[in-house]
C-alpha cells in the first residue's frame, strides 16, 4: 500500500511537471510568434554611390505607381497636377529618382500580411489540438 501510494504522487508531480512545461512551451512560441522580423546590417561610414543608375527604369516604375488610381486620386486630392508632378521629377537627380524606386520596391501592400497570420493561427491551432491530447485522456481527431 505504501508503494502505491507513493506512486500516485509521483505520477501527480509528473502530471504537473508535464502541464508546467506545456504551458513554457506555449508561451515562448506565442512570444516568438508575435515578434516582429528585423534584418539587420553593417552600416557603412560613407554613402555609396551607384555605378549606373538606369533613370528610365526608375522613371518607368514610379510612374507606374503614380498612374495607379488610389495615388493619382490622392496626389488630386492634395492639388497636385499630372504636368506639376511631371516636372517635379524632371528636376530630381539620378539619385534621387534611384533612391524612390528602391522604397517603392520595398513598399510591400498587403503581400506577406496575410501569409504570416495564416501561419500563425495554423501554429496556435496546432498547439491547441496538442496541448488538450497531451492534457486529456481524450484525442481529438480532426477529420473532413
Amino acid at each position: 500500500m505504501y508503494r502505491g501510494s507513493e506512486n500516485n504522487s509521483t505520477k501527480g508531480g509528473e502530471g504537473m511537471m508535464k502541464r508546467a512545461i506545456i504551458c513554457y512551451l506555449v508561451m515562448a512560441m506565442f512570444v516568438i510568434g508575435i515578434t516582429p522580423r528585423v534584418e539587420a546590417a553593417f552600416a557603412p561610414s560613407q554613402t555609396l554611390q551607384l555605378a549606373v543608375v538606369d533613370r528610365t527604369q526608375d522613371l518607368t516604375k514610379i510612374q507606374a505607381v503614380l498612374e495607379t488610381r488610389v495615388v493619382r486620386q490622392r496626389l488630386q486630392d492634395l492639388g497636385f497636377t499630372y504636368e506639376e508632378i511631371n516636372a517635379r521629377l524632371s528636376e530630381m537627380t539620378d539619385q534621387q529618382i534611384h533612391s524612390i524606386a528602391q522604397k517603392m520596391d520595398d513598399l510591400k501592400v498587403g503581400k506577406d500580411g496575410a501569409l504570416g497570420v495564416i501561419i500563425a493561427l495554423l501554429v496556435i491551432v496546432a498547439l491547441v489540438i496538442i496541448i488538450i491530447n497531451l492534457t486529456s485522456g481524450n484525442k481529438v481527431v480532426l477529420t473532413k
